[in-house]
């Protein structure tokens, strides 16, 4: 996996932290749920890429 795109990734998930937070802190439902995609997204976004590199291994 590409530096960046782990650094997309994270970067994805902590806004997904931030924005669920901010749902829960204001009482606003669909930015808590909104963030909580975001972060799930993030981390399949991760395996799919750490399934990738397990491949690439493999080729070698």
């Amino acid at each position: 996996m590409g530096l960046d795109d782990k650094i997309g990734n994270k970067g994805e998930g902590l806004g997904g932290k931030i924005k669920e937070g901010l749902g829960k802190a204001t009482g606003d439902q669909s930015m808590e749920a909104e963030g909580h995609k975001d972060q799930t997204k993030a981390n399949l976004k991760d395996a799919g890429e750490n399934i990738k590199d397990a491949f690439k291994k493999d080729d070698r």
